[in-house]
């Protein structure tokens, strides 16, 4: 026991308390919805990534449930030793094709496949041009690659070509353009067009990370490449179920099939981690299902009429928005403790919501991330946003 190691973790979370920068749990006591019970409260969920609305869709749940009968709760085991199962190489082929890539392979969670996707592709030889903005996870998976790294102001296409410009002069073998598709504090989407246009320039490739696209961004749900009009130019495409696609968990990466093939055999937690469980593979086939059909259009029209009449009631009380088009809606505040404070009010008033503040986005940049889904009817979007203005009224913030 070292008493002044733990004099010091509970010094800093004092300082993080201090600084307004601590992040509460709220504990649901209801399935993931639109609506969401905290306590013996039910409130409008305006914080979670279930954009088609698909997380306790009947349909969906049976899947699990009929999946961990067939197949078992969990393989104790990691893939190449016992642990795949026909359910792995079915959900592996069908997100492939849904997404138009030869395969794909599945991680524990998305944070794997882009903590596991560089290092086994690109060498000391070799570049990484990462936007400035992109994921943790990207930025923990460049780090552990050996490969050079560049970095260019988020979607700035000027300073992304100076960059593939100096990794080209100064010898890079290969160079690969990585990029959020859709970057989650801002819902931005990523120019995947001119992206396209600059790695054709310079010889290089691109790696898409999608977590807040596929599902219900482009033609069917196929992401932000499709988003675009780049699909299929798109070299690597990783991304999430646990959001559009069922809200469970587990991570892909589709690509061509020697990319899928070399993954297999030298990406880290892919070999050693346990196998996506049998419940969450079948939840994820059902939630695919759903996306590529009709019944997918409908849902991802719902979630655009939502957006607008949500940004337009908020935007016509005064507040301050990133502007955009996804359902990705941030609403700046820029101070940390006056973030915390509306998110609290909020709850308080009977909308759930999450302040964000450094180091979750950068310092003077804090705010509450409002998302919606197709799970809220119109109604139900205009309630929420009186209480939201309601709220920002009363903390003089319009």
């Amino acid at each position: 026991m070292s008493p002044g190691f733990y004099t010091r973790v509970a010094d800093e979370l004092k300082d993080i308390q201090r600084a307004g920068l601590l992040k509460p749990e709220r504990v649901l006591e209801s399935p993931q919805a639109g609506i969401v019970q905290i306590g013996a409260r039910q409130l409008y969920n305006l914080s979670a990534n279930n954009y088609l609305g698909l997380a306790n869709d009947p349909r969906v749940v049976d899947a699990a449930v009929e999946a961990t009968r067939t197949w078992g709760a969990g393989l104790a085991s990691v893939r190449f030793i016992c642990g795949t199962q026909a359910i792995h190489k079915e959900l592996e082929q069908t997100i492939a094709d849904y997404l138009g890539f030869e395969d794909a392979i599945l991680f524990a969670a998305a944070f794997d496949a882009n903590g596991g996707v560089f290092e086994p592709l690109l060498g000391a030889e070799d570049a990484i041009v990462s936007d400035s903005l992109n994921h943790a996870s990207i930025i923990d998976g460049v780090r552990l690659s050996k490969a050079r790294r560049y970095r260019y102001a988020t979607n700035d296409m000027d300073d992304l070509e100076r960059q593939l410009g100096q990794a080209r002069a100064e010898g890079a073998r290969t160079i690969l353009i990585a990029s959020d598709g859709v970057f989650s504090m801002d819902g931005t989407i990523a120019q995947l067009d001119t992206i396209e246009q600059l790695a054709e320039r310079y010889d290089a490739l691109t790696l898409v990370d999608d977590c807040h696209a596929t599902g219900f961004i482009g033609a069917k749900g196929r992401g932000s490449a499709s988003h675009c009009g780049v699909e299929g130019k798109i070299d690597i495409v990783t991304g999430t179920f646990g959001k559009a696609l069922g809200g469970a968990m587990g991570g892909f990466v589709a690509a061509r099939q020697p990319v899928i093939d070399l993954l297999r055999q030298r990406a880290r937690p892919y070999l050693f981690s346990n196998s996506l469980t049998p419940a969450a593979c079948g939840a994820s086939l059902a939630a695919i299902a759903i996306a590529r059909s009709p019944e997918g259009d409908e849902r991802r029209a719902q979630i655009a009429v939502n957006s607008q009449a949500f940004r337009a009631r908020l935007t016509e009380a005064g507040f301050d928005l990133i502007a955009g088009e996804h359902p990705i809606i941030p609403l700046m505040l820029y101070d940390a403790p006056l973030a915390q404070r509306m998110a609290a009010e909020l709850l308080e008033a009977g909308v759930l919501v999450t302040g964000f503040s450094y180091p979750v986005v950068p310092q003077g940049k804090a705010r509450i991330r409002m998302q919606m889904s197709a799970a809220l009817t119109p109604e139900q979007v205009r309630q929420a946003a009186d209480i939201v203005v309601s709220v920002g009224r009363k903390l003089e913030i319009v």
